[in-house]
C-alpha cells in the first residue's frame, strides 16, 4: 500500500481537513485541491491542483485533518519507473505522461514504486 516516506514537515506540504467522506480505496494517491472554504477535495476544487494525498480508512471521515503532500516522496506506488505523472483536476486520479489540457503536474518515478511529488505551484 502506497505511503509517505520523504516528507519534510514544514516545507513538504500542508495540513487540512477533509470537505466530505473520503471514497477512494484505500491507500490511493490522489491529486487534490481545496474547496471555497479551504477543505480537500479530491481534483482540483476551486484552487486547483495543489498537492496530493494517500489516505487510509482511519482518516477517510469529512473534517479529519489530513496531511497534503506537495514536496516529497511516496513508497509502494505500484507505478511504472522512469514516468512523469499528472493529476486529472475532474477526479483527482493520477496518469501517466506529461500533464495534457486541465491537467497538473504531479511529480515522476525514479525507481519502481517511489513517486518523487513535485506538485505544480
Amino acid at each position: 500500500m502506497p505511503r509517505y516516506d520523504k516528507y519534510e514537515p514544514k516545507g513538504g506540504g500542508f495540513r487540512a481537513p477533509l470537505a466530505a467522506d473520503w471514497a477512494a480505496a484505500d491507500g490511493a494517491i490522489v491529486a487534490v485541491g481545496l474547496d471555497n472554504q479551504g477543505r480537500v477535495v479530491p481534483g482540483a476544487g476551486t484552487t486547483g491542483i495543489v498537492g496530493v494525498c494517500v489516505l487510509v480508512k482511519t482518516n477517510k471521515k469529512a473534517g479529519n485533518i489530513v496531511d497534503v503532500m506537495t514536496d516529497g516522496e511516496i513508497v509502494e506506488a505500484g507505478l511504472a519507473a522512469g514516468t512523469i505523472y499528472a493529476g486529472v483536476d475532474a477526479d483527482g486520479t493520477i496518469v501517466d505522461g506529461a500533464p495534457g489540457t486541465g491537467e497538473t503536474r504531479i511529480g515522476f518515478t525514479v525507481e519502481a514504486n517511489r513517486l518523487v511529488v513535485r506538485a505544480a505551484r
